[in-house]
C-alpha cells in the first residue's frame, strides 16, 4: 500500500491491520516532524512490548503510541490504550532507555503521548501526557 505521508491511509478489505497500522505510523511520524519533534526511533521493540515512535519534543523524551479506529463504537482510538497496553509501553521504554541510544537520553524528563486517528482523520489528536505511570516508572 503506497501512501503519501500527508494523506490518510485508505484501507481496503484486503489490507491487513498491520499494513494499516504501519501507514498511520508513517503519517504520524511525518506529522510530528512538522510539529518540531525530532524522531529518534520507530517501532522500538522488546520481548514485552513495542513503542511506535520515540522523539524529542522541547527537551522532553516522548514515547508515542499511535492508534487508529475507523469507528468510535467502543470509545475511539484514544480509549483503546488500555492499562495493559500502558504497561507494555512502559516495559519497552525501560528496555529502550537501557540501550545505546536510550542511555544518552535517560536523564531527560520523559512523557507518554498518544496520537489518535479517528475515522479518516489526516491529522491526529495529540494527547500529551496521555497516561502517567507514577510509581511504576
Amino acid at each position: 500500500m503506497t501512501q503519501k505521508p500527508d494523506s490518510a491511509p485508505n484501507p481496503t478489505p484486503a489490507t491487513s491491520a498491520r499494513e494499516v497500522g504501519s501507514a498511520y505510523e508513517a503519517l504520524a511520524a511525518a506529522w510530528l516532524e512538522r510539529q518540531g519533534v525530532h524522531l529518534l526511533a520507530h517501532n522500538a521493540a522488546s520481548r514485552r512490548g513495542e513503542i511506535d515512535l520515540i522523539g524529542l519534543h522541547e527537551g522532553t523524551l516522548v514515547f508515542f503510541e499511535v492508534r487508529h479506529r475507523r469507528r468510535s463504537d467502543y470509545g475511539g482510538a484514544a480509549a483503546s490504550v488500555t492499562a495493559a497496553k500502558q504497561r507494555r509501553i512502559l516495559a519497552a521504554a525501560r528496555y529502550w532507555l537501557n540501550g545505546p541510544v536510550g542511555r544518552r537520553h535517560a536523564a531527560r524528563p520523559c512523557r507518554f503521548d498518544v496520537l489518535a486517528f479517528d475515522g479518516e482523520a489526516q491529522a491526529p489528536e495529540w494527547i500529551q501526557g496521555a497516561f502517567d505511570l507514577g510509581a511504576a516508572w
